[in-house]
């Protein structure tokens, strides 16, 4: 008989990659441009956002895909461009670019398996997953930007 062990994983909060300022205005950002949110769970977004970042620059070409709620701290921080850059430059070694896909385009197989994908990058890079967080992917196919909350074109 052959038991398998899995060996425990130690993971970093990946919110310990920013520091306390940056979280702040990401917050900050996040729960202005939406108000339903709170400030506990905008500083969760960020680290889940912080998580995804790094491990998307781990997996080049892997269709990771955030959550709808990751990707709100996602684009917080992508307007915060010097900062961005530079956490990206740090922490991943090269710019992260923002692909989204195009209106008729799925996530390779699905946005189930681009979940998964992606909590399982994020947990092989090292870092935690708040789950809660990750419920459902982004749909960044909608709208002229790529992304789910910017307006249509016309």
């Amino acid at each position: 008989m052959t038991i398998a062990l899995e060996r425990a994983v130690d993971t970093i909060d990946p919110i310990t990659l920013l520091d306390d300022g940056l979280t702040n205005r990401l917050a900050r950002r996040i729960t202005t441009d939406h108000p339903a949110i709170k400030e506990a769970a905008a500083r969760r977004i960020v680290g889940q956002a912080a998580a995804f970042i790094a491990a998307s620059g781990q997996r080049p070409g892997q269709s990771l895909a955030p959550s709808k709620l990751v990707d709100y701290g996602w684009h917080a921080f992508i307007l915060h461009t010097v900062d961005y850059a530079e956490f990206c430059q740090r922490v991943v070694g090269c710019f992260v670019h923002h692909v989204p896909t195009d209106e008729d385009e799925e996530p390779e197989h699905g946005g189930a398996a681009a979940r998964e994908r992606t909590l399982a990058a994020i947990h092989t890079a090292g870092y935690t997953v708040d789950a809660e967080l990750w419920r459902s992917t982004a749909d960044c196919n909608q709208c002229h930007a790529g992304c789910h909350d910017s307006p249509k074109s016309g």
